[in-house]
């Protein structure tokens, strides 16, 4: 499985092999699905509250007395029927991350990947740098590779230009690789890799491959 490597001109630089067992898994939205959601869910900060019973303040004494007024008998000002009082079985501070098998995790990232390549989304090239740290430059080069919206995947250090030219262009994230994930690469149109980031995957399927390994073994 052949890919063209351009220049950031959108030049021919060489050609590369790619993995078929990165680059060639065919999409399941099961699977795409199952992982967009463990990563919203994983976000979500669970930070939502309702006062129970014993954090409202207030006094402990009944209201007014038990018989003889015509009201609802009521023990304390606290309670949830009454203005200001508790909420019973209100959301309470909470995580909302839940677990996922870390096979579906990287089947998951294989998958997004291989849509992007199947739907000729994904552009290869041989670096992420620029000569100034400006908006305008940084425009001119994605009209050259005919970008409007791309998920950028650098190796582990970003080159400063590159990342402070694109701060104000929208529908452009820009990403080293261990931020690498499957709802950054479906949220943006096309998804761009650099030399060192495709080393740096095919690096990272390896290790998770072996770890699964590992771990069957010890099943």
């Amino acid at each position: 499985m052949k890919e063209k490597i351009n220049t950031i001109d959108n030049k021919p630089f060489k050609e590369v092999v790619l993995d078929k067992t990165i680059f060639g898994i065919e999409p399941r939205e099961d699977i795409i699905y199952r992982m967009i959601r463990y990563q919203l869910a994983k976000k979500r900060s669970g930070n939502h509250k309702t006062k129970g019973i014993s954090e409202i303040s207030g006094t402990t004494r009944k209201p007014f007395k038990q018989k003889g007024t015509g009201n609802a008998r009521q023990g304390s000002k606290r309670s949830p029927q009454m203005r200001g009082g508790a909420v019973i079985f209100g959301p309470q501070v909470r995580s909302h991350a839940h677990k996922l098998p870390k096979k579906i995790k990287s089947l998951a990232l294989k998958m997004a990947i291989s849509k992007k390549l199947k739907d000729g989304k994904l552009k290869i090239l041989n670096e992420f740098k620029i000569s100034n740290a400006k908006t305008s430059l940084f425009r001119s080069k994605l009209s050259n590779l005919n970008i409007s919206s791309a998920l950028f995947i650098d190796g582990d250090v970003i080159d400063k230009n590159f990342m402070l030219a694109s701060k104000n262009v929208p529908n452009i994230d820009i990403l080293p690789l261990v931020g690498i994930n499957v709802y950054d690469i479906l949220k943006r149109d096309c998804l761009v890799l650099s030399e060192k980031a495709l080393d740096g995957i095919k690096e990272r399927f390896k290790k998770w491959a072996l770890f699964l390994q590992k771990n069957s073994m010890k099943l």
